[in-house]
């Protein structure tokens, strides 16, 4: 089943009662009274953004969406992403799949990674012909990629596909505190690493232990890295956004309500069409079969 991404961007009150969210907006709103209480069913939910700073919601809320394995994002001073809550226990045999993903051997890892990169690569190159840009060496890097890419194509990739994805006039440089677009895609990837995250909770794994990501401080290395084919169905949307409209440094509820479409856009994955949500809900399974020695290949979506 599809679940909703709810966003909260005015002072609300939250709670738990009868297996619903129960949004409760303050008397000061405009809506007749008997429209200022909203329910929601838990299990509808899949990912919650908390954006303002006077939304209070109670602990026994917190408890069953957690319970309910929905990904809880809460936003900064700046109003973009800054915090994500997912629950300790999602999987029956989460113990034993906790152990195979520890010892997963290093060809394995790499083997993993190799397959991560040139899927992604390839997704980017499809976006990049969607723009009526080259890609033959796209196509090549992707190619050219060996276990745990050791040359680096991701990166040779990442560089011709950032100069070419926007208009050049932009001189864009893909950085995280950069000017716009960048702000755009922070919100996208945000947006996307929770819904990578709470699959891989889903499927019994560590997000923080990733076959390539290894930062001491990223709590979610392994949901880096099955995001990355995941990516340019992003980049995508932000161009749809960005087509013909100039971006502000503070994006509009307008943005954030496109960017909030990024769990049911549709990909192709197995040659079937699905929601993001979904796929990305095939991709973890299938690693945690890899983990486990029943398949040797993750399952990734193809961009057309």
């Amino acid at each position: 089943m599809i679940k909703r991404t709810i966003y909260f961007g005015n002072p609300t009150y939250l709670r738990f009662k009868d297996e619903q969210l129960v949004v409760s907006l303050p008397e000061a709103s405009m809506l007749p009274e008997k429209d200022r209480t909203i329910t929601i069913p838990i299990e509808d939910i899949g990912v919650i953004v908390l954006e303002n700073p006077q939304i209070t919601f109670t602990h026994q809320l917190v408890s069953a969406l957690l319970e309910n394995n929905v990904a809880v994002i809460t936003c900064d001073h700046r109003h973009m992403p800054a915090g994500l809550l997912l629950p300790l226990e999602g999987n029956t045999t989460q113990s034993e799949r906790f152990t195979n993903q520890i010892s997963a051997s290093e060809p394995l890892r790499k083997q993993l990674w190799q397959q991560t990169i040139r899927q992604k690569i390839l997704n980017q190159a499809a976006v990049l012909k969607q723009e009526g840009r080259k890609i033959e060496n796209m196509k090549y890097w992707a190619d050219q990629v060996k276990s745990g890419d050791t040359e680096n194509h991701e990166g040779r990739a990442a560089a011709y596909y950032w100069s070419e994805l926007f208009d050049t006039s932009l001189d864009f440089r893909r950085d995280p505190d950069g000017f716009a677009p960048n702000n755009l895609l922070n919100y996208g990837y945000a947006i996307l690493r929770a819904t990578v995250a709470r699959s891989l909770v889903a499927s019994g794994m560590l997000p923080t232990l990733g076959i390539h990501h290894h930062n001491r401080y990223n709590a979610y290395c392994l949901a880096d890295d099955m995001m990355e084919p995941y990516r340019p169905y992003v980049d995508r949307l932000v161009l749809e956004i960005m087509d013909g409209a100039e971006i502000p440094d503070e994006l509009t509820k307008e943005h954030k309500a496109k960017l909030l479409q990024i769990p049911v856009l549709d990909v192709i994955i197995n040659g079937r069409r699905s929601p993001l949500m979904l796929a990305v809900q095939q991709t973890t399974a299938s690693l945690a079969k890899c983990f486990l020695g029943e398949l040797r290949k993750i399952e990734y979506p193809e961009m057309n």
